[in-house]
């Protein structure tokens, strides 16, 4: 009889659960995968979706261990960045059969490799598309640069000569922090017609050429109405990043119709995951020169239940225990 090899894993049970330290089977490689060990794995907000069964992308097949993508030590010693890990398999787990890979920057430690990507990858990745399709925008407008994404967002439209940064959210605290990035601020009221007001005279007829949105709600429709109000007909590529306020905002007919109005989404499913791989290797030189700083709250592997109980302050990072 064959015994089931078996490894120390964060496993999630049921839906809702925390996940717990648990043994579960270890991965083969299938064509392809090479089995890496876990250097650092970050506890992403679409993570902690996925793992409740409450994301798009969910299976709700239990139980499962989470985690999209990581920082592992290949069998040669190497560093690799790793993601697209077949389910129910993750990353939060001792050993990791990894179809993807690819080489860390130089001069980035793996913790903070492990803290920094999908965060940075949900606006990295229609960042770059803008800029390799229209130059760098002049104006970028954030729609919740206060969390820990949005903060990034600020800084990686810095890092790619953004002309001018522009980030509305809540919090009076917060947003002095986001202006310490480089950013003008304006403070949502949750009034759609009012942030729409105030949104429009913080652009002071500058249209942004791309709208990145971690809010959508009514903090869409504030924005869809502050662009309304734009002189000319320069183009806008909006792009939907979360929907932390609500999944449902109206875009008005007149907006589609006054300029190029571009909406789309940025998520999994969006792109592919040799081209979030690709571009994640170009970002992680921008972390190791220290262009982009995040904090970052490690735990070990062991420690998951705390680790998952660290929903706010800085990213949290599970690493091998």
């Amino acid at each position: 009889m064959t015994v089931e090899a078996v490894m120390k894993a964060a496993v999630v049970t049921q839906a809702g659960a925390s996940p717990q330290y648990l043994d579960f089977p270890e991965p083969e490689a299938g064509p392809g995968e090479h089995l890496v060990d876990l250097v650092a794995a970050a506890i992403h907000p679409v993570v902690r979706s996925k793992a409740t069964g409450r994301h798009y992308s969910s299976t709700g097949a239990y139980p499962l261990v989470p985690g999209v993508d990581a920082v592992a030590r290949a069998a040669d010693g190497a560093l690799v960045y790793v993601g697209g890990v077949r389910e129910p398999w993750g990353t939060f787990a001792e050993r990791i059969a990894a179809p993807l890979a690819a080489p860390p920057a130089r001069g980035c430690g793996p913790r903070g490799r492990g803290g920094r990507d999908e965060p940075r990858q949900s606006s990295w990745m229609p960042l770059t598309t803008h800029v390799e399709a229209s130059g760098a925008p002049g104006t970028v407008l954030i729609l919740g640069p206060t969390g820990v994404a949005g903060r990034l967002a600020v800084q990686n439209a810095r890092a790619l000569g953004a002309g001018r940064i522009i980030g509305a959210g809540r919090g009076a605290e917060a947003l002095r922090d986001v202006r310490g990035l480089g950013a003008e601020t304006v403070e949502l009221s949750g009034d759609p017609q009012a942030d729409a007001a105030a949104l429009a005279a913080r652009l002071d007829g500058s249209t942004p050429a791309l709208v990145l949105d971690f809010l959508w709600g009514t903090a869409a429709e504030a924005a869809f109405g502050a662009l309304s109000q734009m002189p000319g007909t320069d183009a806008v590529d909006y792009v939907e990043i979360g929907s932390v306020i609500g999944e449902g905002a109206t875009v008005p007919a007149s907006l589609l119709r006054s300029r190029p109005f571009r909406l789309s989404g940025s998520g999994i499913g969006s792109f592919g995951m040799r081209d979030y791989v690709r571009r994640g290797r170009d970002y992680l030189q921008l972390v190791a020169d220290k262009r982009i700083t995040l904090d970052v709250h490690a735990f070990p592997l062991d420690r998951v239940e705390d680790a998952w109980a660290n929903a706010t302050g800085p990213r949290t990072v599970l690493t091998a225990t």
